[in-house]
Parts: C-alpha cells; sequence; structure tokens
C-alpha cells in the first residue's frame, strides 16, 4: 500500500510535466502539416477560421454534458474577457503566426515562439501574478533566463551561418527535390517573417495571461475553451471576409488543407487549450510556456526528414541559448513550489498533532 501512495504521489507530480511534453509533440507536428498546407496556396485566414470551427464543434458536446451542472453564470466582464481571448489567440496570434511560418521555415518559426515564456514572465510580473525577490538564487535564475532566451532568438534571427549537413540530409535532399522546390521561398523575407512572429508571440503571452485571470472567475475549463473557439471563429469569418475576396479560398476537399485544418483545430486548439488551462491553474502560467523548446527540437528533427529543411549554424546556436535560458527560467519557477507544498505539509502535520493532543486530553 505504502508503495502503491508512493507511485501514485509520483504520477501526480509528474502529470504537468507530462501534458505539457505530449502537447509539444502536437504542436511540433501542426507546424509540419501546416507548412505543406500553406506552400500548396491554402490562405492562412481561411485556415483559422476552419480550425476553430473543428475545435468548437469536437469540444462543445464535452463542455455541455460534463460541466452542466457546475457551469457558473457568463457576467458582461467575463464575456469581454473571453472575447478578448478569442481575438487575441485565434484571430491576432494565429493569423501572424502562420504568415510568419509561410516567409520563414517550421524549425525557425518554432525557435522565435520560444520567446513566449520570457514574455510570459515579464508579464506576469508586470501584473503581479509572479513575484520576483532578486536576491534569491531562483528569482535571479528566472531574470537571466530570460535575458538569455531573449538574445538567443535575436541572435537567430540576425545570424545564420553555415548549412549544417546532418548524416540523413543527402538522401533526404535526394529524394524530396520536389518538396524542397517548394519550400525555397523559406529564405525569403527572413525579416517580415520574424517580425510577424515577434508580434504573435506577444499576442500569445497575453493570451496566456488573460486565460489565468480568466479561469479565477470561471473556472469551468471544457466551457470557456468551447466559447473562446466559437468566438474566435466568428471573429476569424470577419476577418478573412476582408482580407480574402475570392471564394475559391474557402474551397477545401479531402486533401491536406483538410488534414492541417482538422489537426490544429483538434489537437492544437481544443485540446490544449483545455490541457493548459488545467496545467495553469496549479503551476500558473510561466510554467505552461516553459516547455515550448521542445518543440523546436522535435520540428528541427522532423522538418529535416519531411520538408527537407536546412538547418543553420546560427540557429543551433541560438537555440542552445533559448533552451539554456528557459530551462533556467522553469528550473527557478519549481524551486519555489516544492516550499510551499513542505509548508503545508507542516500544517497539516501540526494541525493533526493539536487534534491528537485535544483527543487525549
Amino acid at each position: 500500500m505504502e508503495g502503491n501512495g508512493c507511485l501514485g504521489s509520483l504520477f501526480q507530480r509528474c502529470k504537468p510535466y507530462i501534458a505539457m511534453t505530449s502537447l509539444q509533440f502536437g504542436y511540433a507536428g501542426m507546424n509540419i502539416i501546416t507548412k505543406v498546407s500553406l506552400n500548396q496556396g491554402m490562405s492562412h485566414y481561411v485556415l483559422v477560421v476552419y480550425r476553430h470551427a473543428f475545435a468548437t464543434a469536437v469540444i462543445a458536446p464535452f463542455a455541455i454534458i460534463l460541466e452542466r451542472k457546475v457551469r457558473p453564470k457568463i457576467t458582461f466582464p467575463i464575456f469581454m474577457q473571453m472575447f478578448a481571448l478569442g481575438l487575441l489567440g485565434p484571430v491576432i496570434d494565429q493569423n501572424l503566426y502562420y504568415a510568419g511560418l509561410k516567409f520563414t521555415s517550421p524549425t525557425f518559426s518554432c525557435a522565435m515562439s520560444n520567446m513566449l515564456p520570457a514574455m510570459t514572465f515579464v508579464m506576469a510580473v508586470l501584473c503581479r501574478m509572479e513575484v520576483v525577490h532578486i536576491k534569491k538564487i531562483r528569482c535571479q535564475a528566472k531574470v537571466v533566463g530570460t535575458i538569455v532566451t531573449v538574445a538567443g532568438a535575436m541572435f537567430m534571427t540576425l545570424y545564420k551561418g553555415q548549412v549544417i549537413n546532418l548524416l540523413w540530409s543527402a538522401h533526404v535532399h535526394t529524394q524530396t527535390s520536389s518538396v524542397s522546390a517548394t519550400t525555397g521561398s523559406s529564405d525569403k523575407d527572413w525579416v517580415k517573417g520574424s517580425i510577424l512572429l515577434i508580434i504573435a508571440t506577444l499576442a500569445w503571452a497575453s493570451f496566456f495571461i488573460l486565460q489565468a485571470v480568466t479561469l479565477r472567475r470561471y473556472s469551468a475549463q471544457l466551457s470557456l475553451t468551447t466559447i473562446v473557439c466559437f468566438l474566435g471563429t466568428l471573429q476569424s469569418i470577419a476577418v478573412t471576409l476582408v482580407m480574402e475576396h475570392k471564394p475559391s479560398a474557402w474551397t477545401i476537399g479531402w486533401d491536406m488543407n483538410l488534414l492541417a485544418a482538422a489537426y490544429a483545430g483538434i489537437v492544437s486548439s481544443s485540446i490544449a487549450y483545455y490541457v493548459q488551462g488545467l496545467v495553469m491553474q496549479k503551476r500558473g502560467p510561466v510554467f505552461v510556456t516553459a516547455f515550448s523548446p521542445l518543440m523546436m527540437i522535435i520540428v528541427a528533427i522532423m522538418g529535416s526528414f519531411i520538408l527537407a529543411e536546412k538547418i543553420y549554424l546560427g540557429g543551433v546556436l541560438g537555440g542552445i541559448l533559448i533552451v539554456a535560458g528557459l530551462y533556467a527560467v522553469l528550473w527557478g519557477k519549481v524551486q519555489g513550489t516544492p516550499k510551499k507544498k513542505k509548508q503545508k505539509r507542516s500544517l497539516n502535520q501540526s494541525k493533526k498533532m493539536e487534534r491528537m493532543i485535544t483527543q487525549q486530553g
């Protein structure tokens, strides 16, 4: 029994790590599939609409059935927060991210997105969701890690360097010459793509901060995810009607475009929003965003296989800086949680001792 208890408590402690690591694999697959779809000519505005339509259709039945008794009432301030979440995530972040992805490459887009934890940490400090005691080592790790992360992202933007030939690069490039021809446009206008990705990451960080605030007042995660996806769909339709004037842009068949919309909607929107909300309530927005470097590593390996994507020296060096900085932030974040648990345990033990003394008396 004691062994089972230890294993159970270990699993409970590991669940947030397992959940966030699994999500990075889901995000990595979304980047690869979406890049192929965009290269084939699909409008990223239309993709965002279909993505959140799929997400709403998938998550809504679970929200209606599972949270029918615990769903809080929606007041006007809460609705405005949901409306802002739909605008920040589905509309601003994803449209700009897809546009930046089209100008650059999946690996580079993931690397730029690794600025997310640094931006989230700064915004959390400004919103007083994170407390920084500069004299403590864990707080110094957060600050230094944030600076190193930003430096790594800037290094990747300003410096490419030589192409790194991997063991499978020659074989992949000979087998995927047609794919590399379609992805040749990824070398153009990297500065424009970088700017779009930075703005998208800023909107995504704002989404996490506002989601954490909203969950305090509206704790039904499934219902919140459904409403945000539905509002994001309506807002994306309005944006697409303004930006896309060709009716043919809405055409979608049984092809890669449908797969990209369905995969992104089900995995990267509905499931991701829900899981992130659950983890965020326990560990906070900084912890949730600290796992994004894993996505960059996964996408770099998958991209070199599937898309014959070139990996540059500047990308590797910048990625190392980003990973080191982000895990310094994560280490500083994790160091604060055991102390709270120990304090709670000591309080519980003291209460038990008081009860035992009173019962004996």
